[in-house]
């Protein structure tokens, strides 16, 4: 008796019939979900070659620790979800009817009211609200989550500020998003690098606060976003955890179920401490990010983020080439 057992994961590629024993050559495919991305900004900068890699179903990517390559299939069976993170959704926009044929799509929008302060090349607030407002309606409340993240006290952006922009923020996405995950700038060296410059550039200096400060803060914006059908959600930050505030996922795979009726099966890979995502490939480099943010994590070198974008190549299976 020949049993046969079969998963998502295993495709026939060449059957063959060999004397009396029939020969199966198995080739492994692991469906996964494409994270675009928390290293770079996609969306903003690099729909372009996104699209092109889309149409050739492969993208390449590189381990930025070990610098081991990878080959990830973008074929639409090969792929769960592609779950998208930008500031700037605006160039991707229009191939949105495209990718939706051929993906579940999910987006993670940020939205600070930090361009000109904090943010030094983001598009305004209004502009943002206006393609989020746009996604939401083609596609779902649902498929689309706030990001008000992260939260930096400073001389020129404490809670009062913070406080008017995310009211006002709220009550325009009133109806339009069902989530918005928060989080406190993690102030790595190169962060805090950043905000040295930052001090002598424009006098702007920040104000550390305690645990409880901002456990108390958070809960307040938590408050606000309720009156509007809003649930906030913490981004790492699990002491923030409270009456108004939820454990987060940003790649939430349940929520991706929910919303496709479907079953993908990954498991949790927290990309750092408090991390509630799920397992996700992650096709952006770092430094090749142009916002500008002075509390950006992924990048070191703004100068040098300029230069690989303005140098990258769009139809390089490569986001930007090797050294």
């Amino acid at each position: 008796m020949f049993i046969r057992k079969w998963c998502e994961s295993m495709v026939i590629e060449e059957p063959a019939f060999n004397g009396s024993v029939f020969l199966c050559k198995i080739k492994m495919v692991m469906k996964m979900i494409i994270s675009a991305s928390r290293r770079t900004d996609i969306p903003a900068y690099y729909t372009r070659w996104f699209m092109d890699k889309v149409r050739k179903g492969k993208v390449v990517v590189y381990n930025p620790f070990n610098g081991l390559k990878r080959e990830i299939s973008l074929k639409s069976e090969d792929v769960d979800a592609v779950v998208f993170w930008s500031k700037n959704f605006g160039p991707l926009i229009p191939y949105l009817d495209e990718l939706k044929d051929k993906y579940r799509l999910y987006f993670l929008f940020t939205i600070t009211g930090l361009s000109g302060i904090l943010e030094d090349h983001v598009i305004a607030a209004d502009e943002a609200i206006r393609q989020f407002i746009e996604i939401s309606r083609m596609f779902s409340p649902g498929h689309i989550q706030w990001r008000f993240d992260p939260i930096v006290i400073t001389s020129a952006t404490g809670p009062e500020f913070y406080l008017k922009n995310f009211t006002y923020l709220a009550r325009r996405l009133q109806g339009y998003t069902r989530r918005c995950y928060i989080s406190f700038a993690t102030l790595y060296g190169k962060v805090k690098k950043n905000f040295n410059l930052l001090e002598k550039q424009k006098g702007i200096s920040l104000i550390p606060w305690d645990d409880e400060e901002k456990k108390e803060f958070a809960n307040r914006l938590g408050s606000i976003a309720r009156e509007y059908g809003i649930t906030v959600y913490s981004c790492c930050n699990d002491y923030l955890v409270g009456d108004y505030v939820r454990k987060g996922s940003c790649v939430d795979v349940n929520a991706i179920n929910e919303l496709y009726s479907c079953d993908i099966k990954a498991p949790l890979n927290p990309t750092r401490p408090g991390c509630g995502c799920y397992k996700s490939v992650d096709i952006g480099v770092y430094n090749t990010c142009p916002h500008g943010c002075r509390y950006c994590y992924a990048n070191s070198d703004i100068i040098k983020a300029k230069e690989n974008y303005r140098s990258h190549d769009p139809f390089s299976d490569f986001l930007i080439a090797r050294e």
